[in-house]
């Protein structure tokens, strides 16, 4: 299924999100099947004025614990803008698509099962990887919540990518890194004030990252932000979590630096 207009019906807020980045060129979109140990349906967006014969950078986008929902499709789609080859991936498997009230036990799987997550993060790295077009040496990966904890996963698995973003992502495991296992380098960005990564949870995962020799990592911290800061319509803050404009902007501003360098 491929449509230049892949997500028609969305919210206010993330019409804007979307708007943010100026469309020069077009994005084609599609949704994609493949397989791990169950069917993932993910979402690719590229470029459309890329030629055939061009092999460009690309990024996976990994989802917070909704699922493939419009936020990472539009983020996929403000990375096409840009010029990249996005596909937000799907941990979860195809047809799983938690409600809130369901959401935190989904992805608890996860958290609790870091092979499963692992795995499942693996193949949909190997599936970006392997789309026609790609440049296998320029991927990277960023991830939002459940999926920026997903994306230090992968870092720590030792995957061959050339750098990973983290946004408002807990930063605890159940495998920490091993020494010498991560090589990407690593922007990990949090909120100042998110009692899910509460200021010792920066420290102990700054200790493991000294202790595994990791090569290069930078940690943002953003005042007054709390978790969830760059996920539009978010504004719970009896939990802890709420956009946060400033955040967001610098946060996408922060991560399209890094990737400039790392992609380039």
């Amino acid at each position: 299924m491929t449509t230049t207009d892949p997500t028609p019906d969305l919210s206010p807020e993330l019409r804007e999100l979307l708007d943010s980045v100026p469309d020069t060129g077009g994005v084609t979109a599609e949704t994609v099947v493949y397989d791990a140990d169950v069917p993932l349906e993910g979402f690719l967006a590229t470029p459309t004025r890329a030629s055939s014969s061009e092999a460009l950078p690309a990024v996976l986008v990994l989802h917070d614990w909704m699922g493939v929902i419009d936020h990472v499709k539009v983020r996929a789609q403000m990375l096409a803008r840009l010029g990249y080859v996005a596909l937000a991936g799907d941990i979860y498997g195809q047809g799983v698509r938690p409600t809130p009230e369901t959401a935190s036990a989904e992805a608890g799987k996860y958290y609790g099962d870091v092979e499963l997550f692992r795995s499942r993060l693996t193949a949909n790295l190997e599936r970006l990887r392997a789309q026609p077009g790609v440049d296998p040496a320029r991927i990277a990966v960023i991830g939002y919540c459940f999926g920026g904890s997903g994306a230090l996963e992968l870092a720590r698995s030792g995957a061959d990518v050339a750098g990973v973003a983290s946004f408002h992502g807990a930063l605890g495991t159940g495998a920490p890194a091993e020494k010498g296992a991560i090589s990407a380098p690593l922007l990990v960005m949090t909120g100042a004030a998110d009692p899910i990564v509460p200021d010792e949870a920066v420290t102990a995962f700054e200790d493991e990252l000294r202790a595994a020799d990791a090569p290069d990592w930078q940690l943002v911290s953003y005042s007054d932000a709390m978790h969830a800061f760059a996920v539009p319509g978010t504004d719970a803050p009896e939990h802890g979590a709420q956009f946060n404009a400033t955040a967001n902007r610098r946060s996408w501003a922060q991560m399209t630096a890094f990737f400039d360098e790392v992609l380039a």
